[in-house]
């Protein structure tokens, strides 16, 4: 196995890394790499993690992304109605995707263009305005480009921080964009007015070309951090235990 990490297990680790700290928590990932991601988090440096099949159940073995239901070991009961009894309680980070989001964090999964005559229907806020409301959310974004970081979304589904603030208190003090993972960069509000931030970019990526992809100014440090490689166990748990059949590569844009 080569130990050379390619550019979907850099972002495997990157989104892994979100969940770093947040202990006995629903780990929730939308999509493949999200959902890759929290098992990797849970069976390396996280163990405390809550993850689930995506069906109905909390697992406990590290199982492979498409296991049969007969792989499972199963710790807990986590159908869609109870999903929001640890939404509403705080204690759930999900990371999800963002058709459009903005320098304060605003997302966007509803429509392109004008609400009253979009261009484009998308999925609908979904759980957008529940999720950034009430606990952590990250978000997860295979293409790095000026048609999703924009500097104004058309129809916020998500909110950011500047409406969470506005919101009041107890809404601000729940609401935390921990980080958004693309295939370029790491990027979060660790910023005194919360103004998105350039936190690492991935091995081979320069900082112009993330600022170029984005459609307005990051806050950008004198030295930015590139984005760490998998560890050896790490590398063996993504390829040999939790996606050998590589699902993870279909969904980076390289």
């Amino acid at each position: 196995m080569s130990a050379t990490p390619t550019l979907d297990e850099i972002c495997v680790v990157a989104c892994a890394e979100a969940w770093r700290g947040d202990g006995e928590i629903f780990a929730s990932g939308m999509g493949t790499i999200p959902m890759l991601a929290a098992r990797l988090a849970r069976a390396s440096f996280e163990p405390d993690l809550l993850v689930s099949d995506g069906e109905a159940f909390y697992i406990a073995n590290d199982l492979p992304l498409g296991a049969g239901s007969d792989e499972k070991v199963v710790e807990g009961w986590i159908p869609f109605r109870s999903v929001f009894d640890t939404l509403w309680g705080g204690r759930r980070h999900v990371m999800m995707g963002a058709s459009q989001v903005d320098r304060h964090g605003n997302q966007n999964i509803a429509c392109i263009g004008p609400w009253s005559k979009p261009k484009a229907q998308l999925l609908g806020v979904r759980g957008g305005p529940g999720n950034t409301a009430n606990h952590a959310t990250s978000y997860w974004i295979p293409n790095h480009t000026t048609r999703v970081f924009v500097e104004q979304v058309d129809m916020v589904s998500g909110i950011g921080y500047q409406r969470a603030t506005a919101a009041g208190d107890w809404i601000r003090s729940h609401h935390d964009i921990r980080r958004i993972i693309t295939n370029k960069a790491v990027l979060d509000f660790e910023t005194p007015d919360h103004s998105m931030r350039l936190r690492s970019v991935h091995p081979g990526v320069a900082v112009e070309e993330v600022q170029e992809l984005t459609g307005f100014p990051l806050v950008v440090a004198s030295d930015v951090d590139e984005s760490r490689p998998p560890t050896d166990d790490e590398l063996r748990l993504v390829r040999d235990v939790l996606d050998p059949g590589g699902a993870r590569k279909a969904e980076v844009k390289a």
